[in-house]
């Protein structure tokens, strides 16, 4: 059986090391393990319920919602913006928590993992994104944990990709969440 797994992305930036690291997971999925990086999240707008109504619904949102609900499991990698969750990455998962109770995110495994500049590898903002995430009713694992500090530095030379360390950990993320996406988990 093979797993389909929904990377979100929550730095819109060309060069961001966090897409970087969405880009090794693809390449690093271990067998029977599909990563698909969503693109557009930039051209979401930011949720109104006035417009989250059956034919008004902006279509990249709708298109978000549809890849999500497809997806056996999710994959958040969170940069840290002034100490929190990117507002891109918020608002996908506003989007995504809806209708209340039904919506693509619910019941579904979730892990949050990334890379910062900082000396915490942006752990604040991935717990801020845990936390949205699980009162948007996805099945957070709080155990899976990956944040790699001083990004600036770590791969100012090397794409995360090739760098053995950061792929091993990546892997086994990778696993773990697999794992937690099949049947017999829940």
């Amino acid at each position: 059986m093979s797993v389909r797994i929904l990377a979100l992305v929550g730095s819109l930036r060309s060069g961001s090391h966090n897409r970087q690291l969405a880009e090794a997971a693809v390449k690093h999925a271990p067998e029977g393990v599909e990563i698909v990086v969503h693109e557009g999240l930039g051209d979401i707008p930011f949720y109104n319920e006035d417009v989250d109504v059956e034919g008004s619904v902006p279509a990249e949102a709708a298109r978000l919602r549809e890849v999500a609900g497809g997806a056996d499991a999710f994959l958040l990698f969170s940069p840290e913006y002034n100490g929190t969750i990117p507002a891109v990455l918020k608002n996908a998962i506003d989007w995504l928590s809806r209708p209340y109770g039904a919506g693509a995110l619910s019941g579904k495994p979730v892990a949050v993992v990334g890379t910062a500049f900082g000396q915490y590898g942006g752990v604040w903002a991935q717990d801020e994104t845990r936390k949205a995430v699980g009162i948007a009713g996805a099945r957070v694992l709080e155990d899976v944990k990956l944040s790699i500090p001083n990004s600036v530095v770590r791969f100012a030379e090397a794409h995360p990709a090739d760098d053995a360390e950061i792929t091993g950990q990546l892997v086994e993320v990778l696993g773990q969440v697999s794992a937690a996406a099949e049947p017999s988990a829940v």
